[in-house]
């Protein structure tokens, strides 16, 4: 989806950075149809200049970079900063269920990233494949598996739940 989003981006002569595309081809879930319109909805937006910046701020798709915090907030037992980084989240207008699924999908690249042999199962831009690399290198397998359960129980129980935000901050403790 990114080489043909990208060949598009040549033929019409549109600035696309690599990362934007990748973005644009995840939230398509891979339905080429879907990545087109998105990438014409992207362009009209953007004036032609498709930038990482401008394509997560459309989207409304948290950057990567939040998760990859999560996780050294986690690892480091630092509980208010998590929740503090989730207060500001939700204060951007995320929605609780979109940054578990997030959460959940970056742990799952981290337990890929923890034998360079599947690395190339990562369907991101390589400067981002570099960092879960390096986060990977930090977290216990044990870590990870335990937070995946945990956040599985979370998703699950996360409409039934009365105060939402309360649930997901028990969870974020508990990471």
């Amino acid at each position: 989806t990114v080489k043909h989003l990208k060949g598009i981006s040549e033929i019409e002569k549109f600035k696309a950075e690599d990362k934007a595309l990748h973005i644009i081809a995840q939230k398509a879930d891979g339905a080429l149809r879907d990545a087109l319109s998105i990438f014409d909805q992207i362009v009209s937006f953007s004036g032609g200049n498709i930038t990482y910046d401008s394509v997560i701020e459309n989207l409304n798709v948290l950057d990567y970079d939040y998760y990859f915090k999560v996780v050294d907030f986690s690892l480091e037992s630092k509980i208010n900063e998590n929740l503090i980084l989730f207060n500001s989240i939700l204060q951007k207008g995320f929605d609780a269920s979109q940054f578990l699924i997030g959460l959940s999908e970056h742990l799952r690249n981290l337990l890929v990233c923890r034998d360079e042999s599947s690395v190339s199962l990562l369907e991101v831009p390589d400067d981002i494949k570099a960092k879960y690399l390096e986060q990977a290198k930090k977290v216990e397998m044990q870590f990870l598996l335990l937070a995946l359960d945990l956040l599985r129980d979370t998703e699950v129980h996360y409409k039934a739940s009365k105060n939402k935000r309360l649930h997901v901050e028990i969870s974020l403790m508990k990471f």
